[in-house]
């Protein structure tokens, strides 16, 4: 067996990390999470505002900022104090990656725009997150999670049918630019690899959020009509929904028609693919409240366990309803490692980045969050020409 490479596949690049709260920290986290130095350049005094927010563990610490900043080094810069901007620039000259989300011209402001990158350090790549792109009428207004959501459609399909707006639970409108940037940043350094120049990676949350409307857009140019909330269904399968048992829910997505002749049979219904109403995807779609209905009135016959096992044991896809305490303890989440403790934070979890390379295992413990500016002192020895700062 080959030995595994502890170092990551990105071990060796530079990222200085200049944004703060959810998309580029997420991004640069994936980054670090992959073997590159993270270098977060944050403000004097009070740092990345997400130190500041809820929730707090039990010993004082930001978890919320701890689980997406935890292995990156801290240095505290103020990018308008000459002194500091020379740091700040001593740093640029041995970076592959400089990763923002400032609003469009906030970073040009500083000196720092693209054009001026480019012509000082033209092997640097350049990641913006922002709201609405570098381009366009919207290219100033400020955006979090819940305006892209709004605005991309994606709140519009989420939710119970006639219920009142909901955002879905997660930030996704932070989460998927920070993964797009991500992507493309690494995209971008294998561009570099062929012609030695960066570029500039412009990705905004509102294209992102339109980008994971996977369904929504081929159903509006098919049907003419905007589709709106469906809960917990597909739009175009059936059974694919969460389902009542005795005593909790489970969810069932059997909407091939060999899947639900399979699922017919495990509920002791085998007649059910013979019924007009249910023998093809498109009849089951139009009759899934009345489908729904037989499904659960078997279902309430037993514990949520018992169907869970019957389902795997006919192959059909299906799976309990877990709060977020049950997911961390599922045993498959638990013999992946996929939510290893952070170093010093008090017994704190977090996810890794789910990428598992079959050259670089996944660490058993989670690197340090950062202290405000912990890591001045390697850092400033890096920017003068030292070692980089130890990952670890």
């Amino acid at each position: 067996m080959k030995a595994l490479d502890s170092s990551g596949p990105l071990a060796g690049f530079v990222v200085l990390d200049v944004s703060r709260v959810l998309s580029g920290p997420y991004c640069t986290m994936m980054l670090r999470d992959l073997g590159a130095l993270v270098i977060k350049v944050e403000e004097p005094g009070s740092g990345d505002e997400a130190r500041h927010f809820l929730p707090v563990s039990p010993h004082g610490e930001p978890a919320y900022f701890a689980a997406v900043n935890r292995g990156k080094k801290s240095i505290a810069l103020d990018l308008k104090a000459p002194a500091d901007r020379a740091v700040f620039e001593r740093l640029l000259a041995r970076a592959d990656v400089l990763v923002e989300n400032f609003r469009p011209g906030v970073l040009g402001k500083l000196g720092y725009g693209y054009e001026a990158l480019e012509r000082e350090h033209p092997s640097l790549v350049l990641a913006s997150i922002s709201g609405f792109g570098q381009t366009g009428p919207y290219r100033s207004r400020p955006a979090y999670d819940v305006v892209v959501q709004a605005m991309s459609g994606m709140m519009s399909i989420t939710g119970q049918p006639g219920g009142p707006p909901v955002r879905c639970g997660s930030s996704i409108g932070d989460l998927a630019a920070a993964m797009f940037a991500c992507n493309g940043i690494q995209a971008a350094l294998l561009q570099r690899s062929r012609t030695g120049r960066g570029c500039h990676v412009d990705v905004a949350m509102l294209e992102s959020q339109v980008a994971l409307l996977e369904g929504a857009i081929p159903a509006l140019f098919c049907s003419g009509v905007s589709p709106g909330p469906l809960g917990a269904r597909h739009p175009g399968t059936a059974p694919f929904d969460a389902f009542r048992a005795a005593d909790a829910w489970l969810v069932i997505a059997a909407g091939s028609d060999h899947l639900f002749a399979r699922l017919a049979s495990c509920l002791g219904r085998p007649d059910l693919p013979f019924d007009a109403r249910f023998s093809a995807r498109a009849a089951r779609v139009a009759n899934q409240d009345t489908l729904k209905g037989l499904i659960e009135s078997v279902l309430a016959t037993a514990p949520a366990a018992h169907w869970l096992a019957r389902l795997d044991e006919a192959g059909v896809p299906a799976g309990p309803l877990n709060d977020v305490a049950a997911m961390m303890s599922d045993p498959q989440v638990r013999h992946r490692g996929a939510l290893p403790e952070i170093r010093n934070a008090g017994g704190q979890r977090a996810p890794v980045t789910p990428i598992l390379l079959s050259t670089h295992a996944w660490p058993a413990e989670l690197p340090s969050v950062p202290r405000l500016d912990e890591h001045r002192d390697d850092i400033l020895r890096f920017a003068d020409g030292g070692a980089p700062p130890s990952l670890f």
